[in-house]
This record gives structure tokens, sequence and C-alpha cells, in this order.
């Protein structure tokens, strides 16, 4: 083991999603066993900004692999480096806190922190590592979508929800031979709307990689109902938008580092179906239930395999560093190496190839 490590802190930034806890387990019962304290520091980088800290104990972490959600909490509004806080005036300044995290970290005694957390809560990483903190990060997130790993933990229980939606929805169209359009989750990378839909056999597949015309959706679906299929499943990411159009917005979060809410472009793919062909047409968002539940046994696994990495990292003192999967192994990177940046569906994905061979519409 590297010298001087002795304490470190957990952290879950970002969206939660199912395998949080195993992850926290992972890394807490090897650290523990290796004769580490270990400390969980709450609701992300709130908890370092705020000190908001606790020592976990083998207690705290026995018994939650299976439960979704994470038990140290989550925030998707604390970057250190773009603080919100109220104005006094109704408003929000935004402070550099940065500085204030690496004090509490010092004062908290910790001499490494693994951050459990998407592109965002990597990007923040990144930059703590360059002012001096040790870190490893793990990856995780539903939308699949962290640079330099071919997958991320909850990814496969947030494709098994999705795809159980797609599937209930299936029998209600038929009865009724209505479209049925499911807006998924997924951001700017349609990996999610892709996946679920291969996998219930959905009819038209919406995704931001491939910008759709909503004739073309139309004119499918009026195919299919001439020819006596009677309805139609389309699975479409939120960040999917018509070509020449911008992306749809729901809301935008002004405290927020990233402030941008995506939805609508179901209920527009819905609206304009039912106005162009005549056809009853139904729009579902499945929204937060994506996140929600029970980790398949995928990502039980997956993120033990992570936890257990990330360990081995910080025993190594190989720190400012991200676990990932490539080719099937479990590896790492530099943790620059993924900030910033969103890895998107390439055009050449098989599966895409495989979903227009089985007549499967992309709304080109």
């Amino acid at each position: 083991m590297v010298a001087g490590l002795k304490r470190i802190g957990i952290l879950t930034g970002g969206g939660d999603c199912p395998g949080l806890n195993a992850v926290i387990r992972g890394v807490a019962k090897a650290a523990m066993s290796g004769g580490l304290e270990v400390v969980g520091i709450e609701d992300g980088y709130l908890g370092l900004i705020e000190n908001r800290m606790r020592d976990l104990t083998r207690l705290d972490v026995s018994g939650i692999l299976t439960r979704g959600g994470t038990i140290l909490g989550s925030c998707n509004k604390a970057n250190p480096a773009k603080y919100s806080l109220p104005d006094g005036a109704g408003g929000w300044t935004v402070r550099d806190v940065r500085d204030q995290v690496v004090r509490n970290y010092a004062l908290a005694g910790l001499d490494a922190v693994v951050v459990i957390g998407g592109d965002g809560t990597m990007s923040g990483a990144a930059e703590l590592a360059a002012r001096g903190l040790n870190i490893v990060g793990v990856p995780k997130t539903i939308d699949n979508d962290l640079c330099s790993t071919e997958i991320t933990f909850g990814h496969d229980t947030a494709v098994a929800t999705a795809a159980d939606a797609l599937d209930k929805v299936h029998t209600t169209a038929s009865s009724h031979h209505r479209v049925m359009v499911v807006e998924l989750m997924g951001r700017y990378a349609g990996w999610l709307a892709l996946h679920a839909g291969v996998a219930t056999g959905a009819d038209v597949i919406l995704i931001p990689e491939i910008p759709f015309h909503v004739d073309k959706v139309a004119d499918y679906c009026v195919k299919r109902s001439r020819g006596g299929r009677g309805f139609t499943i389309i699975s479409v990411g939120e960040g999917a938008a018509p070509a020449g159009h911008d992306r749809f917005v729901d809301r935008v979060i002004d405290n927020s580092p990233d402030p941008i809410r995506l939805g609508g472009v179901g209920k527009f793919v819905a609206e304009n179906v039912e106005k162009l062909t005549g056809l009853d047409s139904r729009v579902s968002v499945l929204g937060h239930i994506q996140r929600g539940g029970t980790p398949t046994a995928h990502d039980r696994l997956l993120a033990t395999r992570f936890a257990y990495h990330a360990y081995e990292l910080l025993t190594a003192g190989r720190f400012g560093r991200l676990v990932v999967q490539r080719d099937g192994k479990i590896d790492s990177v530099p943790l620059d190496q993924v900030a910033n940046k969103v890895r998107t569906v390439p055009l050449d994905y098989p599966l895409i190839a495989a979903a227009r061979a089985f007549g499967t519409c992309f709304g080109e």
C-alpha cells in the first residue's frame, strides 16, 4: 500500500442511478479490510463545500448491494468551480469555492477521495485533482455517455426499466390501433433510447445523433397502418431533434452548472404524427423512474468490479484516474481525458445497422 494512505472519502455526485450503493459498499469494505478509515461525503460535492461528512462503519455499508439510489445522497447543482448562492435579491451569484473544498479535504484528514459520477462530476474531479487532491473516479450514468469507457453502471438497469415500459405500451397501442411515443432520458446521447428500442422491437427509434424528419416518421406510421399492423411504437431520446431544429428544452435551472433540462420532443412527435396522418397518437414520458429501483445483476457486478479496481488504484497511489471498461476488461485512464466530453452513439455502431436491416425507421 502506498505510504501515508490512512483515511479516504467517498462521494456520489450528479444524478442518482442504480448501482451507486454497490460501489460504495465495494470500495468501503475493501478499504476497511485493508485497514483504512472510510468517510462518507454527503450529497456529492456539496458535502465537500459545506464540510458535511461522516465516518462509515461496516454496518453502514452492509446490506446495500441491492438497493437503488445512494446512502450518501447526491446533488447535481454543486459544481465547486461555479457554485451558485442566493444573491439576496431573488437571483443567484456564482462563486469559485474550490479553495474551500481543498481546505475541507485537509480539515477532514482525507488522504484521497473516490468520486463516483458522470461527465459533469468527473470534470469537477479533474479540476480538483489539478489542485492537489488525490482522486480516483468511478463512472456512473444511466445515459452511458462518459468517454473512454464502453459501459457505465446504471445503464443496464435503466435499459431494463425503459424496455419494460415499451413492452407495456405495446399492448395498449395494439388494442387501440395507436401510435405510442415513449420519451426516454439520455441527454445528448442516444444509447438508452437505442438499446431499449432495439430490445423491444420498437418500430421507430429517434436519437440525438440522427436528425429526423417528422414527415418521414408519419409516412412510416401510415405504411404500417395500411399494411395491417395497425399501430406503431416509437422510442425517442430526450435529446433527439428534427433536422434543422434545436433540441427541445423543458426548462432552465438557473442555479445549476448544467442548467438545460431537455424534454418535449415526444410531445412534438406525437402531435405532428397525428396531425399529418390522422392516426391516434399518444406520448408517455418515462422520466425519473429510469433512475430508480433495484440494480440488475449486471450492474451490481460491474459496480463491484469498478469498486475493487478503484481500491487497487488507491492503494497503488495511482491518483487522478478514472476506472473504465475497455474491450471487456477493467482498466483506468487519466481524469482529464474524460473531462468536459460526451460519448455519443457512432453512426457506424453495429446495432444501428442491425436495426435498419430489420426495418426500423430512424426518421431519415
